[in-house]
């Protein structure tokens, strides 16, 4: 399992990577392999407002649909649209071609909540 250093994360098994007052997020390569083969992917809109916590989609695998939440509040500027016709992307890459949402954040305290990648490998660990 892949856990890159130099992104955070969310309890929720989401990564973040931080770029100038916008962040990418996706799934964590943990979270991708607990749901198996992903078969749809409802991303959110371009442009809608998002909040913490708050589902923006789901994610859909063989064996179950999974909510997709934002990990900080913002809007949202882009989404993967690779993804609506190859969501298998994120079962092969998800922290670079697998990416699901860029979101232009307006409350830069947020990231203080988000883990580095040790509390998130203690997270892991303790669910396994």
């Amino acid at each position: 399992m892949k856990i890159l250093d130099e992104l955070f994360y969310t309890e929720d098994h989401e990564w973040i990577r931080q770029e100038n007052g916008e962040i990418i997020e996706g799934i964590t390569d943990y979270a991708q392999s607990e749901l198996s083969d992903i078969v749809y992917i409802e991303l959110p809109e371009k442009g809608i407002e998002v909040h913490k916590g708050e589902a923006i989609g789901t994610i859909e695998a063989v064996k179950t649909v999974s909510d997709l939440y934002a990990a900080l509040s913002g809007t949202v500027i882009e989404v993967n649209g690779e993804l609506e016709g190859h969501p298998e992307l994120i079962n092969k890459d998800p922290y670079d071609t697998g990416w699901i949402v860029r979101i232009k954040i307006s409350n830069p305290k947020e990231l203080e909540g988000l883990l580095d990648a040790e509390e998130y490998k203690e997270i892991i660990e303790g669910e396994e």
